[in-house]
């Protein structure tokens, strides 16, 4: 006799009669389709909408699913579309009891609040498809076990900024990932994240689309199921900003239901359509004053700049553009047109595509975009053309220990041909090349590098707690372990930034406003020329302040000279005998600093006002002028400076200019990233730096050489980003994004220092996006690493351009 199965449906109305309570009619009504696909031979999947489930639904639905293992389902899908509040700890309790059986999960976290979300991440799911859309993370931080996922979808995620080095170690399966409209922007780290994806063959930061001219229909993207691709062609969907594809792509694509990437993106993609939402970061940053201007900039430069539509690209248009670079694309239909929908940042940086393909040679498919061997070789082309894959041109990663044993093994043999062998730089083997090896390899290791900010509050003077707000700063030119910074409030602060220790504090007393320029003399390491913008000028003697001495200095320890008006920039010569002084007028003033006197100012030597004004490095006459009329100019007080040397022009504001330390050059750089390297000797161009602007005629751009005269930095005072090139190729090294110290704020460039006695070392002087937000000096170590990045230095791993056999 055969015995009668309960059905689900009658399993669950059991269980409620149980549990005291009405059946939950959507539940019913997903069990009843499950037992509809099951009677017609079809694979048998229960969807289960958590909207529609209330706390009081949740124990018999538990129930059922605890038996689950046993019955004929073989997957189940848990969707939730609202941001409706739902009891996470229940919901929690389903996916645990599904268990492996558990398919697809679409969760919006709102509804379920952080500590669910810290769960997920923490603790995993047994889900193949994971589908999140939160404001509540700004870091992504995947802790927990995703063995068997294979599709990850994080589209509209507005916070999320950035990675934790090993947070896709747990799940090697992952072949498919979307990451529309986040906050993502630095290609380095973000390609150091996904190379821990093994099995990664899609990627999307924003949809390509390629635009029919007769027709444009509107589809989520490859990856769709055969139902949801049928259904937009049959109704001829019009391209309202999603994804846009002409009706031949789809036979690109195998939209079977056993694809993995037939659940890269659900139809839920299609029909929502809502804008992101602005999260409001709450914080107590401290006092930084920050203007209006710069607040709604940043925010239009994060919600508009970034995700809006783009016009249409040609296939035969210049890879140059926005949209990152991509490579020019032929086929038998002819000319195409491509448009990107829900861009990330990350997308606008220059190269991004060729960048994106040539670090990650296993991807088949990027934003939509197949990728042929066209492309590839392209991508190793441009690569090599515009970046550095480890410094000083190394085209491998290895280890230190290789390295020191490699050494060694030359140094024993020096020794015993000493006579008879002697290296050549050109041999590569001198010590300056084993130190560039040691750079190459420890940058290498260190995709995150360490950034500690320096420690300037809660120093004790006089009893009492200080708070510094630091505007202007300056490395000691021969103790490596000191600096001086000037303060919004007129302060003078020498520090040892290695222990963090005040070493001398000079407080304003009434006579400066904000200090804007610092000048350490070099023969008298002990003494400082500190400038304000209300044009107070004034000698500091570090190891007088506070002491009784005779001469020129008095009893306070320092020199006052003729004040200069609107004071920005103060600069000695080599020599220590002179300085200058420029500020927001057409003139520089000379100063005497062995009599406190001012020598002569030299009137109208630019349209605009100068900006910044730096005497050459060796030579004491030397000295170069930069101003908003968009010239640089130099000069050389023997010649009675009434005509320039040379005047180099650019097509912006030149914001400052300073001289390689040996020099040869001069590193100008204008408004918006226009930064440009010139021959000292008679301002010939001599190299472009290839940085992306903005659209800002107010992001004011410095950059300053690193590693004598090997590498430049740059950064601007509307980004959050540092940039390393090399000054010699101009290829570009690293990116490094500015986090503030609380979750997802983000931070702009003041200025920055390269650290003139360690390698791949600087300073930034950064402020928080937000106003009424502190400043605050960050130390940069591209030779450690943070410590959420994993070091895998001893793992030897070809550049992008050997690893496609070019």
């Amino acid at each position: 006799m055969a015995i009668d199965i309960p059905t689900l449906e009658e399993r669950y109305i059991g269980s409620c009669r149980r549990h005291g309570v009405l059946p939950n009619s959507s539940v019913l009504s997903s069990f009843f389709k499950a037992e509809i696909k099951k009677s017609c031979q079809e694979r048998c999947c229960l969807e289960i909408f958590i909207d529609d489930i209330k706390d009081i639904d949740f124990p018999p639905l538990l129930d059922v699913c605890m038996d689950l293992d046993t019955s004929e389902i073989e997957a189940v899908d848990l969707r939730n579309e609202s941001t409706s509040e739902i009891n996470g700890e229940y919901a929690l309790s389903l996916m645990r009891a599904i268990n492996q059986k558990l398919r697809v999960v679409h969760l919006q976290d709102l509804s379920f609040g952080k500590d669910f979300l810290w769960y997920v991440s923490q603790r995993g799911l047994a889900c193949q498809v994971l589908t999140l859309r939160s404001s509540h993370f700004w870091k992504l931080n995947l802790a927990g076990e995703f063995m068997n996922m294979h599709t990850l979808n994080l589209d509209f995620c507005s916070s999320l900024t950035s990675f934790q080095g090993d947070c896709f170690n747990c799940m090697p399966n992952l072949m498919c990932l979307s990451m529309r409209e986040t906050r993502i922007s630095n290609l380095w780290t973000t390609v150091a994240a996904l190379s821990k994806l093994p099995s990664l063959v899609e990627l999307r930061f924003q949809c390509l689309s390629h635009c029919n001219d007769a027709m444009t229909t509107c589809a989520s993207s490859s990856g769709m199921s055969d139902d949801t691709a049928d259904f937009v062609l049959s109704n001829r969907v019009p391209c309202i900003g999603e994804s846009c594809i002409g009706t031949s792509d789809l036979t690109d694509h195998n939209f079977s239901a056993d694809n993995p990437l037939s659940n890269f993106y659900s139809f839920d993609d299609i029909t929502n359509h809502d804008a992101p939402r602005i999260v409001d970061d709450s914080s107590d940053d401290g006092e930084m004053d920050i203007s209006h201007r710069r607040q709604r900039y940043w925010l239009s430069a994060l919600f508009s700049r970034w995700n809006r539509q783009l016009p249409l690209r040609n296939e035969n248009q210049d890879e140059e553009d926005l949209l990152g670079g991509a490579s020019a694309r032929r086929t038998a239909e002819g000319s195409r047109k491509y448009m990107p929908c829900h861009a990330s940042p990350i997308c606008y940086e220059k190269h991004y595509r060729e960048f994106m393909i040539a670090s990650l040679p296993n991807l088949k498919v990027l934003d939509n975009l197949p990728i042929k061997k066209i492309d590839e070789e392209q991508a190793t082309e441009m690569f090599s053309q515009h970046f550095e894959y480890l410094p000083y041109g190394w085209k491998h990663k290895e280890s230190v220990v290789n390295i020191l044993q490699n050494r060694e093994i030359k140094s024993s043999r020096l020794n015993v041909r000493s006579l008879k062998y002697r290296p050549s730089y050109r041999s590569g083997k001198t010590q300056y090349f084993y130190a560039r090896s040691f750079s190459a390899a420890k940058v290498g290791s260190s995709t995150w590098p360490f950034l500690c900010p320096l420690s300037l509050s809660g120093c004790r003077l006089g009893g009492e707690d200080r708070v510094f707000r630091p505007r202007q700063f300056e490395y000691h030119p021969s103790d490596s372990s000191l600096m001086v910074f000037g303060t919004l409030d007129g302060e003078v602060v020498v520090i040892n930034h290695e222990s963090e220790q005040i070493v001398s504090y000079i407080p304003s007393l009434g006579a400066m406003n904000s200090v804007l320029g610092l000048c350490w003399l070099k023969k008298y390491p002990s003494k400082l020329i500190a400038g304000s913008d209300n044009g107070s000028l004034k000698l500091y003697d570090i190891h007088h302040i506070g002491r009784k001495s005779t001469g020129i200095y008095g009893s306070s320890g320092c020199v006052t000279f003729d004040e200069f008006d609107q004071l920005t920039s103060v600069h000695v010569n080599s020599t220590d005998e002179l300085f200058l002084a420029s500020g927001y007028s057409r003139n520089v003033a000379l100063y005497d600093i062995s009599n406190g006197k001012r020598l002569q100012v030299f009137t109208d030597m630019h349209q605009g006002h100068i900006n910044v004004v730096k005497f050459a490095n060796h030579s004491p006459s030397i000295f170069a002028t930069s101003s908003f009329d968009q010239d640089v100019k130099m000069w050389d007080l023997r010649q009675k400076p009434i005509h320039p040397c040379f005047t180099a022009s650019s097509s912006r504001g030149n914001v400052m200019a300073c001289f390689s330390p040996d020099d040869q050059y001069i590193l100008a750089s204008a408004v918006d990233n226009e930064v440009r390297q010139l021959l000292a000797v008679d301002g010939r161009l001599h190299l472009v730096f290839d940085i992306a602007s903005t659209g800002s005629s107010q992001n004011y751009t410095r950059s300053y050489y690193m590693n004598g005269r090997d590498y430049i930095i740059s950064g601007s005072c509307d980004e959050q980003v540092i940039r390393i090139c090399c000054a010699q190729t101009g290829r570009r090294l690293r990116d490094i994004s500015l986090e503030g110290r609380s979750s997802g704020s983000s931070m702009y460039v003041q200025s920055l220092r390269g650290d003139p006695f360690r390698d791949f070392n600087m300073s930034v002087l950064a402020a928080y996006m937000r106003p009424a937000s502190r400043s605050e000096i960050v130390k940069i170590n591209l030779l450690a690493s943070s410590g959420y990045a994993k070091d895998d230095s001893d793992q030897p791993r070809p550049c992008p351009s050997h690893s496609m056999g070019a």
